[in-house]
This record gives structure tokens, sequence and C-alpha cells, in this order.
């Protein structure tokens, strides 16, 4: 049968820091979950905000083709689109490796209970 003691910790004769590890091991978790999800909610808007001129490349390409009056005219319009759509790529491949590099780091800084002495 269980003890009063053993049945509460506060009284028992363990050291403060094994009771309170529990309760620093869930606050460094909770901690952690509130920056990634932060991290998720920026990146999110990030990306809303890019499709958006996606949106809106194609369709000034759909507009400005329409205008054309030659074939020469409406190459050189879908070239100049296609050039900003390659760019728009290329800035994305960036953003995706920064958003990952900084999820990286926080789950290292949650490994290393945020310890700044602590690198991987």
């Amino acid at each position: 049968m269980a003890t009063k003691e053993a049945m509460n910790p506060s009284k028992s004769s363990a050291p403060a820091d094994v009771i309170n590890w529990g309760q620093h091991q869930s606050e460094t978790a909770l901690n952690f979950q509130k920056a990634i999800l932060e991290s998720c909610e920026q990146a999110s808007r990030a990306w809303v905000d890019r499709m958006q001129s996606e949106i809106s490349l194609w369709s000034d390409l759909a507009s400005k083709l329409s205008s054309t009056k030659s074939a020469p005219e409406a190459f050189e319009t879908y070239t100049k689109c296609m050039s900003q759509r390659m760019q728009m790529a290329a800035d994305d491949g960036r953003k995706l490796v920064e958003e990952a590099q900084q999820l990286t780091q926080k789950f290292a800084q949650s490994l290393g209970n945020g310890r700044p002495g602590m690198t991987t």
C-alpha cells in the first residue's frame, strides 16, 4: 500500500530538481510547439501572398496576350512572363530553404532546452 509521502510528491524526500523535471519538460515542449505554430502561421501567410502573385502573373499574361497584334509581340509578352515566373520559382526555392532552416534551428534549440551553448 502506498504511503502518504509517496502519493504527495511535495512532501517526499526527492530533490526539487526531480520534482520539477516533468514541469520543465512540459513547459519546454509547449514553448517549442508555440514556436513551430508561429513559424507555420508566418509561412502560411507568405505562401498565400505568393499564390496571389502567381494568379496576378497569369491574369496579366492573359490580358496582355489578348491585346497583342502579332505573333512576335505575343512571343515577347510570353517570354517576359516566363522569365518572371522562373524568377518567382527561384525565390520560392530560397524561401523554402530559409523556412526549413528556421524550423530546424527551433527544433535544435528545443533539444538543447533552448540553451545557447548547445549546438548540433
